[in-house]
């Protein structure tokens, strides 16, 4: 097997984690008028998510048995919901500029949405022999979350840029962004009970768990677009609950991150496990642009200056973080090829 096949065959469920975490960087360039470095990342994204399409197809035809097994591990499964939350935030960054490819993908998303909504519970935790599943919750379940809301956030960034369908739109966009919300509190629940029940270990607390900021941070931008929306029954009957509760969730996701950079010091610092590139860093990218992007939107939606000015002093360190992570793993890719030259 070669190179290619290898990592065809080896690509974990949250792959597209990537897509999220760069196409988030470039919207918030794009908010920010960086419109050449945001094009740059716009570009990469699409690249990728047309590679990791394949790459996936791929693995469920010629690995099946594989892509199988993670769907009904618990502590894997949840990363294919990077799936539908990937073709959200590229669609979402597409919407200026190719508005009927963010039509479709929102409607790949939806499906993949619903499907894997009630497949991967059901294969990962209800169906699962050995019990109890809760001591293997972790950060990815959050990852459910995020994806409810990037087809939210998509269906009511979509409406304006459609003259047909605004009431379909506004009814999904409030179902997905109200399931978020209730998924959101039970995953917190199931996470937290892990964390204080069973033995924790530094391992344990691995980057996923800024997921559980990151999805905070994408209900407060899909809820805010849904309250701008036009008036429909469903819209007008939920815009003053929303409304009241993204404030709330962007205070919350302000509060988690002094804990989750606490985390850190305590994995890598005080037990010294070492810095090395893996995948689910991207896990930690993607938390950090969306809660630079909700910082400017909501800013600039409600007219709370020091809350934009928060979230575009964000956006540098989620910038670092994408660089800093995007060559962590070129080298990565790097540096196996020259010691097989050398060998």
């Amino acid at each position: 097997m070669g190179r290619i096949g290898t990592a065809v065959a080896d690509l974990p469920p949250g792959a597209f984690a990537f897509v999220m975490a760069t196409g988030i960087v470039s919207v918030g360039l794009d908010q920010q008028g960086l419109s050449t470095a945001s094009d740059a990342l716009l570009v990469v994204a699409v690249v990728a998510y047309a590679l990791l399409v394949l790459a996936l197809v791929g693995r469920i035809v010629g690995h099946r048995e594989r892509a199988v097994a993670d769907l009904h591990d618990p502590r894997r499964a949840f990363g294919y919901f990077t799936v539908v939350a990937g073709s959200g935030v590229l669609a979402v960054r597409l919407l200026e500029v190719q508005p009927t490819m963010s039509a479709v993908l929102l409607a790949v998303a939806s499906v993949v949405w619903l499907v894997l909504g009630y497949a991967v519970p059901w294969a990962a935790v209800l169906s699962r022999a050995q019990r109890p599943v809760l001591t293997e919750a972790n950060g990815t379940w959050f990852i459910w979350v995020v994806a409810s809301q990037s087809v939210a956030t998509t269906a009511a960034g979509l409406e304006p840029h459609v003259t047909r369908g605004q009431e379909a739109l506004a009814i999904l966009a409030v179902i997905a962004w109200s399931v978020g919300v209730v998924l959101y509190a039970a995953c917190a629940v199931f996470v937290a009970l892990r964390l204080v029940q069973y033995p924790l270990t530094p391992e344990d607390l691995d980057p996923p768990y800024w997921v559980s900021m990151g999805a905070v941070a994408i209900t407060v931008v899909a809820g805010a677009k849904i309250v701008e929306m036009t008036s429909t029954p469903m819209v007008d009957a939920t815009s003053g609950l929303i409304a009241g509760l993204v404030v709330l969730c962007w205070a919350w996701a302000s509060w988690l991150i002094p804990v989750l950079f606490a985390v850190g010091v305590w994995r890598h610092v005080v037990h010294r496990i070492p810095l090395r590139y893996e995948s689910t860093w991207w896990s930690i990218v993607f938390p950090l642009g969306m809660y630079a992007v909700a910082g400017m939107y909501l800013g600039r939606a409600d007219s709370l200056p020091i809350v934009e000015s928060i979230g575009a002093a964000w956006l540098w360190v989620a910038a670092a973080a994408w660089t800093f992570a995007a060559v962590s793993m070129a080298l990565g890719w790097v540096r196996p090829r020259r010691r097989g030259v050398r060998a």
